[in-house]
């Protein structure tokens, strides 16, 4: 069975629905068979490189929100963030433009370490303060996972993974996704948002359910007990 998770690494509800997400197949019977794919996705495809001021300021130029509102905001998702072990600083956010994070992911794909530069991603954002558009901290963070600094600057130098990057954002929009984060089970199952991990838990069932039918063997005169008694 196949999870597509199509998240952005400057969503804050990406990194609270990864972890209900784990959970949820942490007890799955047939986790092993389970493969998740990371697909990227851009909240905001026109922020620069990098912004000068805070997530505060970004949020309240761009979406035209009250700063009272905002914190309010912060202030929930930071509490959703604690109840699954994350430690969220919205006052340390660096907003920059998050496609060299994901071309990077690309990257760490193809050696087999996509969720963990996924983790480190998110993590460093929203709980370290780091900037995920700086080479150095894209860099660092595939070298401390095993990929090769070299190959690394080489990929983002010469945008290896830029087109990836973007057939993820078209099919995306193929498949009516207007937000993030957006899994989906075997192409058949959609799901939106940081959903609680009972809802992931029973999305996971149904769908290996609809894959993988129980098949009934005939029983003949095998010893069986039913409401009108027991064979003998």
């Amino acid at each position: 069975m196949k999870v597509e998770i199509w998240s952005d690494v400057a969503c804050p509800w990406c990194y609270i629905g990864k972890r209900r997400f784990e959970a949820a197949l942490a007890t799955f019977p047939h986790k092993d068979e389970v493969e998740v794919q990371w697909r990227s996705y851009q909240l905001d495809p026109s922020l620069p490189e990098h912004y000068d001021g805070t997530e505060l300021a970004y949020l309240s130029e761009r979406k035209g929100m009250a700063e009272d509102q905002l914190r309010g905001m912060f202030a929930h998702v930071t509490e959703q963030a604690a109840g699954v072990g994350l430690r969220y600083d919205f006052g340390k956010v660096v907003v920059a433009n998050s496609f060299g994070a994901h071309q990077l992911l690309h990257l760490a794909a193809a050696h087999g370490q996509a969720d963990g530069v996924k983790e480190a991603l998110l993590s460093g954002h929203f709980e370290h303060g780091e900037d995920i558009g700086s080479r150095g901290f894209l860099v660092r963070t595939g070298t401390h996972l095993g990929l090769d600094p070299e190959e690394i600057n080489q990929a983002l130098d010469s945008e290896r993974y830029a087109d990836d990057v973007r057939q993820d954002f078209e099919e995306a929009r193929s498949l009516g996704v207007t937000g993030v984060p957006f899994f989906v089970i075997d192409r058949t199952y959609g799901i939106s948002g940081a959903q609680p991990s009972e809802l992931f838990t029973q999305a996971l069932n149904e769908a290996w359910q609809a894959t993988h039918p129980l098949v009934m063997v005939p029983s003949g005169d095998s010893a069986a007990c039913g409401p009108d008694g027991c064979a003998r």
